[in-house]
């Protein structure tokens, strides 16, 4: 996911709500697999705090899609980075924030 559309979604979110930040933008310094990563995850992070009202059908609807979309995978992908970048310091002190496992839940 490009970083135009990033901003995008986070001034919406912004207009709209006025209470949710941006996502971390994935530093253009790191290789573009773990740029993926960053983005792909910090949007199924994104959804997976969302709590749509359950009376509202179409917004939770939309969110396990998007949680679908967007976390699906992201368990091995995980894995395979840290593996990869193993002696990377300054990259896997980028994945560290991430959970290992969200898809098992």
């Amino acid at each position: 996911m490009n970083s135009l559309l990033l901003h995008a979604i986070s001034i919406l979110c912004l207009l709209v709500t006025g209470a949710c930040s941006a996502p971390p933008v994935a530093s253009p310094t790191l290789p573009e697999d773990v740029r993926s990563f960053v983005a792909e995850r910090d949007l199924c992070d994104h959804f997976r705090g969302e709590v749509p009202d359950p009376e509202d059908r179409q917004r939770m609807d939309e969110v396990i899609s998007a949680i679908d979309r967007h976390c699906t995978g992201t368990d091995a992908r995980l894995d395979a980075l840290r593996a990869k970048y193993a002696d990377r310091a300054e990259i896997l002190s980028r994945l560290a924030p991430y959970e290992s496992g969200i898809e098992a839940r």
